[in-house]
């Protein structure tokens, strides 16, 4: 189960195999398999001098975007037991400095996008675009494919960081294993040599490599790189270059959903969109516009757990329970009963009914993070997720949101999914987010934040009241109205943000004093007067923390 035995099985592939949305070079596999092999002898030269004689092989930092270089640069570490750290251009350089040294990268290969940034992280520093890289690769042109019969499905192959919308990223460990099995998978369910996959998503992130460029490999479909993730550019990419299967991450469909809509935009070759984390009714909007399936998984960079989505399944479940994963109370350790409803779906058992989503049997394809001890995620042997999740009766999963997105608002727990699900109609609307922000007595109050053009108090609490699986507890206590919500180069929101700021912004806030469902514009008055009552109860430090 190694990624090189995929590229070797390439070799001799003479059909389409990478080509670069917007720009010019196109690759049939034959030449993305020689690419790789020339970069495979490059790094192996590099393991015994730039490793500084460590028993260990060469770990090349690259700070690039969806460039052909990046595919080459895998491939070569795939080829040549090399580890390939793939740094996040979005951090900052002090970021990145301390990423790459906690990763022990030897040097980095940037472009002139990213070059200042590369320059300030204390590393020798490769622009793959000028005539010294070229210089350096050139001897190695043409090299044959190396013995790889050393390389196994345990080989460390990248060192990709999680995403960071909960806290600092950390370098998860991806074997060889890591990126065939979900390549295989997917290539065997929605691809063919035929294909051709589309990928706008970041390849510094584990998405892109596992769920893109891993089934193409495998199933010999041609992969489309676009060079930075364009709303506007999808369809007209996805028309230009025939493709049929598109990967996305977190609000990617939303994005797209709000480009201007034509009559003929079902008029593509698009087949499926497969990604995690679309909310149900934009997996619904994005299929009937487009004409495509979208299947929409659970995942995450750590790979331990595995649901399979049920189409046939309730709308916006992760797929049913597996032997080997519950949903955990996080303080006990006991199983959740499964959630009981109301007629208008409302989970009436929160409480017991919302725990952690854990892996009690194996770790899954989790190898582990790098030069890190993970205490709050691998504990009595299981993997403990952190995300929260409920289950039916008939043990249909639904996603409640991070562990960090458990709210209590008067005694009541819910996870801010649930309330995000509710509100996820609310028109005029680009992006919304729910998060909880400390209330003056105890507990949390609702905030939610908004990416729209403007805000109708009176309009949005009328959607309130006319939404029936809105518990009471729900309505937000905030509303702060933004241009753009944070969010990181995989278009995850980035809540912890948004939580650090609280009502503390200089953006517009609405909020309601009291326990009416009604809005007003929060004024600097309103601001000091909550602050005295956060003194007054001993609870300003919270403030402090968040704001």
């Amino acid at each position: 189960m190694s990624v090189a035995a995929l590229l070797e099985a390439r070799a001799d592939d003479g059909r389409p195999g990478l080509r670069r949305a917007g720009g010019d070079g196109a690759w049939t596999w034959r030449e993305v398999v020689a690419e790789s092999a020339a970069r495979a002898a490059w790094m192996t030269s590099l393991s015994d001098t730039a490793a500084g004689g460590r028993d260990r092989p060469v770990h090349v930092g690259v700070l690039l975007d969806n460039v052909p270089e990046f595919v080459f640069l895998l491939g070569g570490a795939a080829l040549s037991g090399s580890v390939l750290v793939a740094l996040n251009p979005t951090r900052s350089a002090a970021e990145l400095a301390g990423d790459a040294e906690r990763a022990d990268c030897d040097l980095v290969l940037t472009g002139p996008g990213h070059a200042a940034k590369a320059a300030e992280l204390g590393l020798p520093v490769h622009d793959v675009e000028d005539g010294a890289h070229r210089a350096r690769l050139a001897p190695f042109a043409g090299s044959p494919l190396p013995d790889t019969s050393g390389i196994g499905d345990g080989t460390l192959l990248m060192l990709i960081f999680t995403s960071g919308t909960s806290g600092r990223p950390r370098a998860v460990r991806v074997t060889h294993r890591k990126v065939h099995v979900p390549g295989v998978m997917l290539a065997e369910r929605m691809l063919s040599a035929e294909s051709v996959v589309y990928s706008p998503m970041p390849l510094f992130h584990s998405g892109a490599v596992m769920a893109a460029y891993a089934p193409a490999l495998a199933a010999g479909a041609e992969l489309v790189l676009r060079t930075r993730f364009s709303a506007s550019a999808v369809l007209p990419d996805i028309r230009a270059h025939g493709c049929t299967y598109l990967h996305y991450v977190g609000k990617a469909l939303s994005y797209v959903l709000a480009t201007p809509q034509a009559e003929d935009d079902a008029d593509n070759p698009l087949q499926f969109a497969f990604g995690n984390e679309a909310a149900p009714l934009e997996q619904k909007a994005f299929g009937e516009r487009f004409g495509c399936f979208v299947i929409d998984g659970y995942g995450s960079t750590e790979t331990a757990i595995s649901l399979v989505t049920d189409p046939f399944g309730p709308p916006g479940s992760l797929g049913r329970i597996a032997d080997g994963i519950a949903i955990l109370d996080p303080a006990t350790g006991e199983p959740c009963p499964p959630a009981e409803f109301d007629a208008a779906g409302r989970v009436l058992n929160g409480d017991e009914a919302i725990g952690e989503l854990v892996n009690t049997g194996d770790l899954g394809l989790f190898d582990g993070y790098y030069r890190e001890d993970a205490p709050d995620r691998l504990r009595d042997g299981m993997f403990w997720s952190g995300d929260l999740a409920y289950a039916d009766a008939d043990g249909y999963i639904f996603f409640a949101g991070r562990s960090a997105d458990r709210l209590r608002v008067d005694g009541e727990n819910f996870g801010a999914a649930q309330v995000e699900r509710a509100l996820a109609e609310l028109p005029g609307v680009r992006q919304l987010a729910v998060y909880g922000v400390p209330d003056a007595a105890s507990g949390d109050q609702v905030m939610l934040a908004l990416a729209a053009d403007g805000f109708d108090p009176a309009a949005f609490a009328a959607y309130l009241r006319g939404r029936a699986d809105l518990s009471p507890k729900w309505p937000p206590r905030y509303v702060r109205v933004m241009r753009d919500l944070p969010a990181t180069a995989s278009n995850k929101i980035l809540k912890r943000r948004l939580v650090r700021d609280g009502w503390q912004t200089d953006d517009p806030v609405w909020w309601r004093p009291g326990r009416d469902v009604a809005y007003r514009r929060m004024t600097a008055e309103d601001a000091a007067g909550l602050r005295a009552e956060f003194e007054k109860r001993g609870r300003l430090h919270l403030l402090e923390r968040s704001g």
